[in-house]
C-alpha cells in the first residue's frame, strides 16, 4: 500500500479509501444509512483527499469515486444537518461544498465515477464534477432542489447543460424532474449503464486501461479538453499544442516510440 499519509488516515469516518492494484484509487462515499448523503464532514474529508492528490498527482494514474452500497450512489445533501441551521451557518456550509466540488473538477488525473445507485441534486453534481461515469441500470437522476426552495449550487446549473444541453438541463432543473438511466445514457450524462453490482468493477476496468497509458499524455489531455471547452476554436488550437508539446522531450513519448518499433507493450513511467 502507498497510501499518501494523509488519504490513509484512520480518522476518516465518511469516506472509505482503498487501491484496486498499484495506480488506481477508490473513493467511496461511506454513509449508507442515509443514502451517502453529503454533510459537513464529508465534504471536509473529501477536500483533504483532493487536496493531497494535487499536491502529489503522480500517487495514482486513475481514481474512481463510487458510493457504499447497491441502491444509492448519493442523495445529496444531508437535509437532516441542515434542519435548523442559521443562514450564516448554511452559507458557511455551502460554501465548503463549493470548495469540495471545485476539488473534483480540478484534480489532474482522470476522475471516473462509479455511479452504483441513484444520484440526485448534490450527488448528481459530483457525478458531473468527475471526468465520465458508469452506472448502474437501476439507478435515476436528477436535481430536486427547487422543490426545496434553493437551487443547484455545486455546478449544476454550468455542469448539466455541458453534458445534455440547455434546452433538456432547463427541463429536468426547473421541473425537479428525474430520469431514468437509459435516458440518462442516451442523453450523454452517463457513459455506460452496467448491471447493479458490477458498476465499479467495469469502472475499475476502463480505469485499468486509462492507467496502461501514458500519464503524461492523458494528464495533458484531460488539460486541454477541460480548458478548450471554455476557449473559442481558434484559441483552443493553441492551447492544444502548448500542452502536446511539453509531451515531445519526455521519456514516456521516446518509449512510446521504442516499444511500437519492438513491438512490445510500453512501459512508461511518467516522466
Amino acid at each position: 500500500m502507498k497510501l499518501h499519509s494523509i488519504l490513509s488516515d484512520p480518522a476518516f469516518e465518511t469516506l472509505a479509501l482503498s487501491e484496486a492494484g498499484e495506480a488506481i484509487l477508490v473513493v467511496t462515499l461511506n454513509r449508507p444509512h442515509v443514502a451517502n448523503a453529503i454533510n459537513t464532514r464529508m465534504g471536509e474529508e473529501l477536500v483533504r483527499v483532493f487536496s493531497a492528490l494535487e499536491v502529489d498527482p503522480a500517487l495514482y494514474r486513475c481514481i474512481v469515486l463510487t458510493g457504499a452500497g447497491d441502491r444509492v450512489f448519493c442523495g445529496g445533501a444531508d437535509l437532516k444537518e441542515r434542519d435548523g441551521m442559521t443562514d450564516d451557518d448554511f452559507a458557511r456550509q455551502h460554501y465548503l461544498f463549493e470548495r469540495m466540488i471545485r476539488a473534483l473538477v480540478d484534480c489532474m488525473v482522470p476522475l471516473i465515477c462509479a455511479a452504483n445507485g441513484s444520484a440526485v441534486a448534490g450527488g448528481l453534481e459530483l457525478l458531473l464534477a468527475c471526468d465520465f461515469a458508469y452506472a448502474s441500470r437501476a439507478a435515476v437522476f436528477g436535481f430536486t432542489e427547487v422543490s426545496r426552495g434553493i437551487m443547484p449550487g455545486g455546478g449544476g446549473t454550468q455542469q448539466l447543460p455541458r453534458s445534455i444541453g440547455i434546452r433538456r438541463a432547463k427541463e429536468l432543473i426547473f421541473r425537479g424532474a428525474r430520469i431514468d438511466a437509459a435516458e440518462a445514457e442516451s442523453w450523454g450524462l452517463v457513459n455506460r449503464l452496467c448491471e447493479p453490482g458490477k458498476v465499479l468493477a467495469e469502472t475499475i476496468a476502463a480505469a485499468e486501461e486509462i492507467c496502461a497509458n501514458a500519464p503524461l499524455s492523458v494528464s495533458q489531455a484531460k488539460k486541454a479538453l477541460n480548458l478548450g471547452q471554455q476557449m473559442d476554436l481558434r484559441t483552443g488550437l493553441f492551447m492544444e499544442i502548448e500542452a502536446y508539446n511539453r509531451l515531445i522531450p519526455s521519456e514516456d513519448r521516446q518509449e512510446g516510440i521504442a516499444a511500437y518499433n519492438q513491438k512490445r507493450k510500453p512501459v512508461f513511467r511518467g516522466r
